[in-house]
């Protein structure tokens, strides 16, 4: 007996004797070229930028891998327990890896592999999978599992216990392209880490072993509560009621944006992709505050829509659907509250707002007319309205009518404007040159610097521009003749704070003398101020008695101006008030008429029911009137002063010092020439 006892333990020293050579010399193999583990002290893994509204509202994040890195501070004990009970039971206690899961885990499948019904189980603990998801590939081979098990060893004699579960909570795939548990907690219920239920927090235990399999989602999460039960973790009560609660899970990150946002979110997109590059836009973490607010997008996206859907709703399924954009900004600052694209972002992200040249009709006028008042001529200079007959445009001959095919005869300048009148802004661009009325369309931003064909035409509005660049050009009415430039961005901040775009609103500070603080100096106006209100007094007429009615908004002063290209095929309006503009384009994307009925009232009803929610908690603000100017009551028809022709209609008419309204004989006379002499 005492020799099969000697024997017995002559083999279980050489048993041990051999696995401890065996264990040095996978040591001495696998031990030398592995990864250096010491950089995870101060670990900084890729994250997700997000994108925030003005009100600070996530609108979406930009990411390749989505993360959002937790502190273990910041994680509730509860998650923590669940992963632990679902992935590592021993981990507090074990050196890196578990001896007791490997036994038992060894014995089960051995079990198996005889007939018995057990499951395949591994025994890689939390510390052994840090080392893989860092350093490691996933191949089910020996030395993997050798260099993993090394790894692990090393980390737990480098690293606390707490760093350790940091790393594996921030790093592990969850499914729904979901990298860590904040990540996680975002993407399936919308939540921050800290506001997880102790349902929660165990479904996202269990989603490790299968992270894209949802179907058994309950049965799964219902285990990890046991499991915390059987471990001490909570008590069979709490999970009962933990297992009751239905898991209410969202698809993900894509439902964090409503389709409002996203023509806008994608502008921004692109831009910050070309300024700061694909690494960090995707893997820095960066915090992003933009100028949207999202009330004024949600009214813009809904007035825009609500337009689109009336004119499309007889259309079949196989006929092409009716377009459109919105824009709105700050005229001052060039800030962008609004925009919307197109019907919707999922048919097409073209940006028709920013991205779509087309010709602009009317809505150049004001440009023209601005270019006449700056060479001295008043609101109420006479222009012709007669057929225009032998010009000539790229050896065709060119013959521009009006709307309503009629003819006036002599009328003053704001009427034509405000009625939109085609021939007398033709006779009118004749008397100033035209070179002189393009060049201030050019001046504003509206028609590039680079035409090589002016011609009358361009006054109509045959060039082509974006949506964008023409409420820029607008903008310059009201805000003193500034050039501005679209802003999207208000600042950026990395992952720790710190800004490295833009710059963030701060308090006006005032020197220590109470002089106030010196204004940055501004680029030259784009025009005079007295030249400038004039043109915006005449759009305010346009909307209040011209071809702008339907952007009216009641208690509201507004400015504004209509546009319509040949046949109809594109329709505009581009208004505002003292401190917001708002600029609206409606059409096919491969032009065609629009068909009976349609006009630019349809884009002046877009402006109008987005206005109305803009300005519904605003006082009225009216335009802002430079110094020296006279306002005397003029007839509209004539420009003659009220006291010498009181019959029509009666406006007020703005003049610079020196003008004044037109003399009686003088309009009778000019009407005579005209029939007498006739037309040309």
């Amino acid at each position: 007996m005492k020799k099969y006892l000697r024997m017995f333990v002559n083999f279980i020293f050489w048993c041990i004797v051999a696995g401890i050579a065996g264990l040095a010399a996978l040591v001495l193999i696998y031990g030398n070229d592995l990864p250096d583990y010491k950089n995870l002290a101060t670990y900084t893994p890729p994250v997700a930028t997000r994108l925030y509204a003005s009100d600070g509202s996530l609108l979406i994040e930009y990411a390749e891998e989505r993360r959002v890195f937790i502190d273990f501070e910041d994680m509730p004990p509860q998650l923590i327990n669940a992963f632990i009970a679902a992935e590592d039971q021993n981990f507090w206690t074990h050196p890196g890896i578990d001896i007791q899961g490997i036994i038992r885990a060894s014995f089960n499948n051995a079990m198996r592999l005889v007939g018995f019904n057990t499951k395949f189980t591994g025994a890689s603990t939390i510390t052994q999978q840090v080392a893989k998801n860092f350093f490691l590939t996933s191949d089910r081979t020996i030395s993997r599992k050798v260099k993993e098990a090394i790894l692990a060893l090393r980390l737990e004699r480098s690293f606390s216990k707490k760093h350790i579960m940091t790393l594996y909570l921030n790093e592990i795939f969850l499914g729904a392209r979901a990298y860590g548990v904040g990540s996680a907690a975002l993407s399936y219920f919308n939540k921050q880490v800290k506001d997880l239920t102790l349902s929660e927090c165990a479904f996202l235990a269990s989603l490790p072993k299968a992270p894209n399999n949802r179907n058994r989602a309950i049965e799964r999460r219902n285990y990890v509560l046991n499991r915390m039960v059987d471990d001490g973790y909570i008590s069979q009560e709490e999970a009962d009621a933990a297992i009751k609660e239905p898991l209410n899970i969202n698809s993900g990150f894509s439902q964090q944006m409503e389709m409002d946002f996203q023509y806008f979110a994608e502008d921004v997109r692109r831009k910050l992709l070309n300024q700061i590059g694909r690494e960090k836009l995707y893997n820095d973490g960066l915090y992003i505050k933009t100028t949207i607010i999202p009330e004024y997008q949600r009214a813009a996206s809904l007035a825009l829509a609500k337009e689109l859907d009336a004119f499309n709703s007889n259309k079949s399924a196989t006929e092409p659907k009716l377009q459109g954009a919105i824009i709105a900004m700050n005229p001052h600052t060039g800030r962008i509250v609004a925009m919307s694209g197109g019907r919707s972002f999922k048919e097409s992200s073209f940006n028709r707002a920013t991205q779509a040249y087309r010709q602009i009709g009317s809505t150049i006028k004001p440009f023209i007319f601005l270019s006449a008042l700056e060479q001295g001529m008043s609101p109420e200079s006479l222009i012709l309205d007669a057929p225009v007959v032998g010009w000539r445009e790229n050896n065709k001959e060119w013959r521009p009518e009006n709307y309503d095919r009629k003819f006036l005869g002599n009328i003053p300048l704001r009427f034509s404007l405000e009625t939109s009148r085609n021939v007398p802004t033709v006779r009118l661009v004749e008397q100033i040159g035209v070179r002189d009325a393009i060049e201030t369309a050019q001046r504003f931003g509206v028609y590039p610097q680079d035409l090589s064909n002016i011609n009358e035409s361009l006054a109509l509005g045959s060039g082509e521009t974006t949506l964008q660049k023409l409420v820029l050009g607008y903008s310059a009415f009201v805000n003193g003749g500034r050039v501005i430039e679209p802003k999207m961005v208000d600042y950026i901040e990395d992952r720790y704070g710190n800004l490295i775009g833009g710059e963030k609103q701060k308090q006006i500070e005032w020197s220590e003398d109470l002089l106030p603080p010196v204004e940055k100096e501004k680029s030259e106006p784009l025009s005079d101020a007295q030249s400038l209100y004039q043109i915006v007094s005449i759009l305010q007429g346009a909307v209040e008695r011209g071809t702008g009615k339907q952007a009216r908004v009641e208690g509201h002063t507004i400015a504004g101006k209509t546009g319509t290209t040949n046949d109809v095929k594109d329709v505009w309006f581009v208004g505002f008030s003292k401190n917001l503009i708002a600029g609206v384009y409606l059409g096919y994307d491969t032009p065609k008429p629009l068909g009976k009925g349609a006009g630019s009232h349809m884009a002046a009803r877009v402006f109008a029911d987005f206005m109305r929610v803009a300005l519904k908690d605003e006082s009225n603000q009216p335009f802002s009137v430079p110094d020296g100017m006279t306002f005397v009551r003029v007839n509209r028809n004539t420009g003659v002063a009220a006291s010498q022709d009181p019959n029509g209609t009666i406006i007020n008419e703005v003049f610079k010092p020196g003008q004044t309204p037109n003399k009686p004989q003088t309009v009778k006379e000019q009407s005579t020439k005209t029939a007498v002499g006739g037309i040309f």
